[in-house]
């Protein structure tokens, strides 16, 4: 792979479930899988609604690491988050 939309493709590419686990477990450490559930929550929590300082303080994280996620929605991403 030799950038990330490589990685995209190959993980949209992988229907079943079981097996798109076994990757990702495969290519994440249990600290980077923790982070990634974080930020889902994260911009979960601000799409609720919820403002930055209590989700960091809730979630025990830094208020540049909520900023980044509500500067992200700002633009545009995590549609499907949005539908939720």
């Amino acid at each position: 792979m030799s950038n990330f939309n490589d990685f995209i493709d190959l993980t949209y590419s992988i229907r079943d479930k079981k097996v798109l686990e076994d990757f990702l477990f495969g290519v994440t450490t249990d600290k980077e899988r923790a982070e990634l559930v974080q930020r889902v929550e994260i911009v979960k929590l601000l799409v609720a609604g919820k403002p930055q300082h209590k989700i960091a303080s809730d979630l025990g994280v830094g208020i540049a690491t909520v900023t980044r996620g509500s500067k992200e929605l700002s633009q545009g991403r995590f549609k499907v988050l949005r539908k939720q």
